[in-house]
């Protein structure tokens, strides 16, 4: 960090560094991610007031204050700009401070959902001194990727189902026929009507089981590698004692006290 100076300089040790500051920095970061998910799944569906602009307004900010950040103390822009995430977040950012303009692409609201696996990476870089965590990063990983598919799936059927099929009636209709055709389960009583139904249905049959399998393998074969990527080859996974990148042996730092 000693290139860095002035604000990038604190704004990289209140996203990357340690101690109190970053600490409750990060969590606070988790608890807005959560509350605004939750919000996120629950808002569109429901009947809209104007106070709710005001809400969407307010957590646009933050989001958009949020993005800048990231972008600003990123050591490659070109890179940060690569990643799905950010332009995700920008969507989400354009829907909030824009629903008149987006009212007619509802589908764009699936990807708030995303905002889970933001989330799930704070959980990571704040509990790092956490053995649970440590040991169980990938289960966790395989966890909210699948929880973050089937929301995702259950609003594109919901967005796209609503309005011309009387089994739809609710998010909580489209939920239940997304983890019953996840499950194979199948019980026929909510089926989807039109092409993009169907496609939708496949999608969710291969693509969730799919994600569904690579969470019983997390959990059945277990690895004791970490998430910690090299940065001059960008391998990403390491042994939790490593301080050497496998590949190409350049030095890398685990911020983790291992598996004991």
């Amino acid at each position: 960090m000693s290139d860095r100076k002035g604000l990038n300089r604190g704004l990289f040790w209140l996203y990357e560094g340690h101690g109190k500051w970053p600490f409750t920095f990060r969590w606070a970061m988790l608890i807005f991610d959560l509350l605004t998910i939750m919000y996120f799944l629950v808002a569109p569906f429901a009947e809209r007031g104007s106070q709710h602009y005001g809400i969407d307004y307010a957590i646009g900010a933050v989001i958009l204050l949020d993005l800048m950040a990231r972008f600003y103390i990123a050591k490659s822009k070109r890179r940060f700009l690569t990643r799905f995430m950010p332009w995700a977040d920008l969507i989400v950012v354009i829907t909030m401070f824009a629903p008149l303009l987006v009212a007619n692409l509802a589908f764009l609201r699936v990807l708030r959902a995303v905002r889970a696996v933001r989330a799930f990476t704070f959980i990571k870089r704040a509990g790092r001194m956490w053995g649970f965590i440590t040991r169980h990063e990938q289960i966790i990983d395989r966890v909210t990727n699948l929880v973050v598919f089937i929301f995702i799936m259950a609003a594109l059927v919901y967005v796209s189902q609503v309005h011309i099929n009387e089994d739809v009636d609710s998010y909580l209709d489209a939920l239940y026929f997304t983890v019953t055709s996840l499950t194979t389960t199948g019980y026929g009583d909510i089926l989807l009507v039109g092409d993009s139904g169907k496609v939708i249905s496949i999608l969710i049959m291969v693509l969730g089981l799919t994600l569904f399998l690579r969470l019983i393998r997390a959990i059945l074969r277990p690895t004791d590698k970490v998430e910690q990527e090299c940065e001059t080859c960008g391998l990403l996974r390491h042994d939790p004692d490593a301080v050497h990148c496998r590949h190409c042996g350049a030095v890398i730092h685990i911020h983790t006290k291992g598996i004991t």
